[in-house]
């Protein structure tokens, strides 16, 4: 459908294929039969400078550290900026690319598409966060010049894209009213699972370390994904039992600060921090746990963004506990119990309740899968980049009468 054409994606805060989202995206557009090059961090394990994986081009450029404060962002943004421009000016004179896909955070890949657009490259904005909204989560703060400069970089990404992706509802209300953007330049593509990714196992009862019951979670622990809540949770079930154990995996900013607060409220035993681990090793505790967990703050970020650990615990048939959050509620629906928010007892008494309820758990867990199966997976997810693409790299101008995205 697409041969011919190469299609560039630029991705800052995560490398591939670690980046689970980007990731599908680049394989379904490479098989559909575009060319497909990408421009990522080095991080953890992925330190190949330029590496050749399904067919897709994968370069990689150097970061001082993740940062941490304002003026560690401001460094590895323009360390990234830099790197960003170097490698897409190379990979444009090796091959020339019809699309930049810019991911963000952050807002400022638009300072490198913007040079390629006097040679006909479009730009899509791939509208991962709401960076205005994530800068109040970390700061508390709602004014200021960095507020405002982010609220800048915001526009000008979207004046400058010629369309954009959204993954929820939210995120393209964001983009028709403060973005300015006409609602048939924008198509909703949610970070469905890919099924065969996620296989359903039995698991393995080493993680359970000696305990009848298993509560998983996985993503990233930042200040607002609300571990310090999980943990306050944890805290009080094991006042009540002690028969249930915790496993966390992922990475991020505040592991090590949640980790000696884990050791400060004597969790140790009862609390595994696991890292960030390969997919493998990830599904095989997922497929252990009896119960998933999400706990992050009610900010005007985590209510608005559609969280990928969701729909991967509903594919893995799991029964879910977290805050009332509405992208949340959207994409869980009946297969998840929802607690009072930023209440940590509330929370562990919800889990408490599915694990002594596993008739109900059942019937929300068959509830999530079921919804994945056939209305979120990436599989239908796909359709809609695939559909949104054919229009993007059409010949004529959208005026000529293109079918409109597909939603």
């Amino acid at each position: 459908m697409f041969e011919g054409k190469h299609i560039l994606i630029i991705v800052e805060n995560l490398p591939l294929p670690f980046d689970r989202r980007v990731w599908q995206e680049a394989n379904t557009l490479k098989e559909n039969g575009a060319e497909v090059s990408v421009i990522c961090p080095k991080m953890s394990e992925y330190t190949k400078s330029y590496e050749c994986l399904n067919g897709i081009h994968i370069y990689r450029h150097p970061l001082p550290y993740e940062a941490k404060g304002a003026l560690g962002y401001l460094l590895e943004y323009t360390v990234a900026l830099f790197w960003e421009f170097i490698l897409s000016w190379k990979i444009f004179f090796r091959k020339r690319f019809h699309v930049i896909q810019g991911c963000n955070p952050p807002d400022l890949i638009f300072l490198v598409a913007m040079w390629f657009k006097p040679f006909g490259v479009k730009y899509v904005f791939d509208h991962h966060d709401i960076s205005p909204e994530l800068y109040i989560a970390k700061y508390n703060k709602q004014s200021g010049f960095l507020y405002e400069f982010l609220l800048w970089a915001e526009r000008l990404t979207f004046k400058t894209s010629d369309y954009s992706i959204a993954t929820n509802e939210s995120y393209k209300e964001i983009a028709i009213v403060r973005g300015k953007r006409s609602p048939d330049k924008v198509q909703i593509v949610r970070s469905g699972p890919k099924l065969d990714r996620l296989a359903i196992a039995c698991g393995n009862i080493k993680y359970k370390k000696g305990r009848k019951f298993l509560v998983g979670y996985v993503g990233v622990i930042g200040e607002q994904e609300g571990i310090d809540l999980l943990l306050s949770s944890a805290k009080y079930i094991i006042s009540k039992r002690r028969d249930i154990q915790f496993a966390i995996v992922g990475g991020g900013t505040e592991v090590e600060k949640l980790k000696k607060l884990n050791k400060q409220m004597e969790l140790g035993e009862y609390v595994d921090f696991y890292g960030r681990l390969d997919d493998a090793t990830m599904v095989d505790i997922l497929n252990t746990a009896d119960v998933c967990v999400n706990p992050d703050k009610p900010t005007e970020m985590n209510n608005l963004s559609t969280m990928n650990k969701i729909m991967e615990y509903m594919a893995l048939k799991k029964p879910i506990v977290q805050y009332d959050l509405k992208e949340g509620r959207f994409s869980a629906g009946d297969a998840s119990l929802y607690a009072n928010n930023t209440d940590p007892i509330d929370f562990a008494d919800k889990i408490i309740w599915v694990l002594d309820h596993p008739e109900e758990g059942k019937k929300m867990s068959d509830f999530g899968y079921n919804r994945v199966l056939n209305e979120l997976s990436w599989k239908h997810e796909s359709e809609k980049l695939v559909s949104f693409y054919s229009r993007v790299l059409a010949t004529n101008n959208d005026e000529w009468g293109l079918p409109p995205f597909k939603e």
